[in-house]
């Protein structure tokens, strides 16, 4: 018995990371079903409101108390929040509403390499070889998933090839537009990448300077990202009014005419399924990342919190999806690069 607890205690930060990263997969697939009637800001802020709630509840039936945190590791850890959850999950919808969800994902895999460098500059964090050679797997695993061409991008080639045909002029409007939004969602990928790997080194730079117990450091770091969130969408109008007032409004609209408002997403089934979601994703993911950032290099972190494509691979055949060889040799890549992380640390 002691073989098992001992692995679970020199690697609980991985193993944290890993859990989280299965949530999260477990989530994206109710959250991508919502979000074709919840508008993403939205989405994001009830999911926030949820889990805050759940957290609450866990502190009180816990007995915990708010600890005694000092200033610098406690606006670090509000700071983490607002980064990483405010902004940057913000851009990172901007990101899927432009580039769709495969190639933003892979947008996101550029957040461990951000991390980790980030790391060694920041917080004096030394990675050795098999470490990165373990993330650099990792990573090239997860892309390859995400990357794959999928039946669902076919029919959008076919459905813009039949747009097109109504002549030269249309033909190269709809290129341009394309090529415009192709490069506002790598931008805005680029900065939701930027926005996590910050998110993290703050976390990081709070653990280090602090005994912070993680579910207390997930309802801080959660309460921020929600509090800048209702600023953002109380200041809609302001916001509006500026020089970017179309990307903006992008942000803060969806183009879609079928979507719901949060009155209307107290109906039974939908409320339901935010709270499901929220629980997995956003309540339990969250405490799990906080517990890896804690125990755990922040490089090493956020890589294996970048893992949950690999992890929807299953609830794909589960749901009856086709999956083909190429997945499943970016998932064997994938957990190659994990084993480097775990068995050579």
């Amino acid at each position: 018995m002691r073989f098992p607890f001992a692995f679970l205690m020199s690697f609980q930060g991985e193993i944290a990371a890993l859990s989280a990263a299965c949530l999260w997969a477990i989530a994206s697939v109710v959250y991508g079903r919502l979000g074709e009637r919840i508008p993403p800001l939205q989405l994001n802020l009830l999911k926030g409101i949820v889990a805050i709630a759940l957290l609450l509840l866990t502190m009180v039936l816990s007995g915990e108390f708010f600890p005694s945190i000092a200033p610098i590791p406690l606006c670090l850890i509000l700071l983490s929040g607002i980064v990483g959850i405010g902004f940057g999950d913000t851009v990172f919808f901007a990101s899927i509403n432009s580039l769709g969800a495969r190639r933003a994902l892979l947008m996101g895999t550029l957040a461990p390499p951000m991390t980790a460098i980030g790391a060694m500059i920041f917080l004096q964090e030394q990675l050795n070889l098999s470490a990165w050679c373990g993330i650099l797997l990792t990573i090239l695993g997860v892309a390859w998933v995400v990357t794959e061409r999928t039946p669902e991008d076919r029919g959008r080639r076919g459905e813009g090839r039949q747009g097109g045909q109504g002549g030269q002029g249309g033909q190269g409007g709809l290129s341009s537009r394309a090529t415009t939004n192709l490069w506002r969602g790598i931008g805005f990928g680029v900065l939701a990448a930027v926005a996590n790997a910050l998110g993290a080194l703050f976390s990081r730079a709070a653990f280090a300077q602090s005994v912070m117990n993680p579910l207390w450091a997930a309802l801080l770091r959660l309460s921020a990202g929600v509090l800048i969130l209702l600023i953002f969408t109380s200041a809609k109008t302001v916001l509006k009014s500026l020089l970017y007032r179309q990307n903006l409004q992008r942000l803060l609209e969806s183009p879609s005419e079928n979507l719901i408002s949060i009155a209307e997403a107290r109906r039974s089934r939908v409320l339901i399924a935010i709270i499901f979601a929220a629980f997995c994703g956003t309540y339990l993911g969250i405490w799990l990342q906080q517990i890896a950032l804690k125990f755990t290099a922040a490089g090493v972190a956020s890589t294996l919190l970048q893992t949950s494509p690999v992890f929807v691979i299953p609830i794909g055949i589960w749901l009856g999806e086709k999956v083909t060889w190429r997945a499943i040799a970016g998932v064997i890549i994938a957990i190659a690069g994990v084993g480097l992380l775990f068995y050579l640390k």
